[in-house]
């Protein structure tokens, strides 16, 4: 989970708020669509939970305090409650994780606290772990341990590891190197597992 600094709400969003008795299901485009093209941007187009890589058409807007009438209807409109997250559409036998699996659940670390990328450890096989009973129950409510995303970590991870083209194992420095570079955003856009490859070679 990377930390994500918000922006500005975009000025349609804002404008269109301003009205009375407005709610999110009233929400269209292009103003729905302003609001998930900034939330892409401030997250550099990765997920909001586990870091794949999203675009417009593969992510959904994910309230991170459920906006339920039971829970927090209040904060349905507000933009520092709103996140990108994956799976905007399952694929037939696909695990549902991320947004997806933690529908109207409530979890207590969030992306936009600074120190949530603190709150998990990560292995060379791509398998996430917690670090106390709190990040326990986020990746359970999440997923984040499935053998889908363990899988693409590992993916991810590889190319640090194993130069692509020989077939050698890099050298710790090198693997440094090359991770220096990926860490640092590319046209407005994040490598994958942003904070797996940054806890495991940055």
């Amino acid at each position: 989970m990377k930390y994500i600094e918000k922006i500005r709400e975009p000025q349609s969003f804002t404008d269109w708020k301003s009205e009375e008795d407005r709610e999110y299901k009233d929400l269209v485009n292009p103003i729905k669509s302003d609001i998930k093209e900034s939330l892409l941007i401030e997250q550099g187009y990765i997920c909001c939970y586990c870091e794949s890589k999203i675009l417009k058409d593969t992510s959904h807007i994910e309230h991170f305090k459920p906006k339920d009438k039971d829970k927090f209807p209040h904060l349905q409109l507000r933009y520092d409650n709103l996140l990108c997250s994956c799976q905007k559409q399952l694929s037939k036998g696909e695990p549902r994780h991320c947004g997806n699996s933690k529908a109207n659940n409530i979890i207590n670390i969030s992306p936009l606290d600074i120190g949530c990328e603190s709150k998990f450890k990560y292995s060379a096989d791509g398998k996430i772990y917690s670090t106390d009973e709190i990040s326990k129950k986020v990746i359970k409510t999440l997923q984040l341990n499935i053998d889908k995303l363990n899988s693409l970590r590992a993916s991810a991870i590889e190319t640090f590891i194993l130069d692509p083209i020989t077939f050698e194992e890099l050298s710790e420095e090198e693997s440094k190197v090359f991770a220096k570079a990926y860490l640092n955003q590319e046209n407005g856009r994040y490598g994958e597992f942003h904070t797996t490859i940054k806890y495991l070679f940055g």
